[in-house]
């Protein structure tokens, strides 16, 4: 009996060393049994390079030598004085992965339009039917120092950005007209942003069609997400504005310029007005939240709509109260009556501090 209880023991350990060990690699793309996988970037980047402070030349190099290949980045940090460009053709695409603490710093002196990163910024391709036509960028930081824009997607289709951090940027992500007639069908998740916390600083900038955006939180910035394009999926999106300046009332969550899309949890922490609607269009708004923790400004405003109301907006939560209302406080302002949107569920801390009633026509 002595032994056999032996012998369970020994098959449990071993049980859960292997299951250890099996979890360490999967969880590692570039583990001493997976290096082979992926092209290690310490294993290319020459000491010359190191020793200029700047490597953008090496990692340009590494991409366009490498194709069809994962592009791994170690912990420490990568200089680079202008943009590191994927293709987007299949043939030629790269995978970029960044290790927890890998960090791509702009150099002093940065002076590009263009982002840090700039994925299917070259050799475009509108093809989805052969391998390496999905690509992606995850993990690590992009440390733009306040002068710098993060990361583009550029071109190709259902481009992947996932679990990665961005520092002091002028603008956070941003989502170009894609190939396929404007469409860019891109999955962004876990992205977290800083802005530089000027005026121009802009979390997202969506252009491109039919995108996905979940999990993400944005702070330091003027503008939370502007959108000027249609079928884009938000859900828990978390714009904060912190800014010390004094232009707070021309701060936003989110701009919607062209509507048809879709809102589900997000959350503007805040802002002067936490959703805009340009030119009374339509989009669709699912437990949303505005809400301000200071008495900043003079007016607090949840919807503005440019000309008529014709929004969707169901499960609304209000957070304006004794301890954060200022002069004005609107649940909407619209230039326009006569629109057919509505508000359904809607729940407003403390209903006395509002300082408007449009929004009942609009309340069912």
């Amino acid at each position: 009996m002595n032994n056999l209880f032996a012998i369970s023991r020994i098959t449990k350990s071993f049980t859960i060393f292997g299951a250890l060990l099996l979890l360490a690699l999967v969880a590692s793309p570039c583990s001493a049994r997976n290096k082979h996988n992926c092209v290690v970037v310490t294993d290319h980047i020459k000491a010359k390079e190191w020793r200029s402070g700047d490597v953008s030349d090496a990692l340009q190099r590494i991409i366009d030598e490498n194709p069809n290949r994962l592009i791994y980045f170690p912990d420490g940090e990568y200089p680079i004085s202008k943009p590191i460009v994927t293709p987007a053709e299949p043939s030629k695409s790269v995978s970029l992965s960044l290790s927890a603490y890998a960090v791509i710093r702009a150099t002093d002196g940065w002076a590009h339009t263009e982002a840090m990163i700039r994925l299917g910024g070259k050799n475009s391709s509108n093809d989805i039917t052969r391998p390496g036509s999905n690509y992606f960028l995850e993990g690590g930081i992009i440390d733009c120092r306040g002068v710098a824009k993060a990361i583009s997607i550029d071109g190709g289709r259902e481009t992947a950005v996932r679990n990665c951090s961005i520092k002091s940027a002028v603008v956070g992500l941003h989502i170009k007209h894609g190939v396929n007639n404007g469409s860019s069908d891109c999955d962004i998740s876990g992205v977290n942003i800083t802005g530089n916390q000027s005026t121009e600083s802009v979390g997202v900038l969506i252009e491109g069609y039919d995108n996905t955006l979940t999990n993400m939180r944005i702070g330091g910035v003027h503008i939370g997400v502007i959108i000027r394009s249609s079928a884009n999926s938000l859900r828990n999106i978390h714009p904060l504005y912190y800014s010390r300046h004094k232009e707070i009332a021309s701060s936003y969550g989110f701009i919607d310029e062209r509507g048809n899309n879709f809102y589900d949890f997000c959350y503007s922490d805040e802002f002067a007005t936490a959703f805009l609607i340009k030119d009374g269009r339509y989009s669709n708004y699912t437990n949303c939240f505005a809400f301000w923790y200071s008495k900043r400004g003079d007016k607090h405003i949840v919807f503005k709509s440019e000309g008529k109301f014709n929004s969707y907006v169901q499960g609304l939560n209000v957070g304006i109260g004794k301890h954060n209302a200022v002069k004005e406080n609107k649940v909407l302002e619209c230039e326009k009556g006569g629109g057919t949107g509505y508000f359904e569920n809607l729940h407003i801390r403390d209903a006395r501090f509002i300082t408007d009633d449009t929004h009942k026509s609009y309340t069912k």
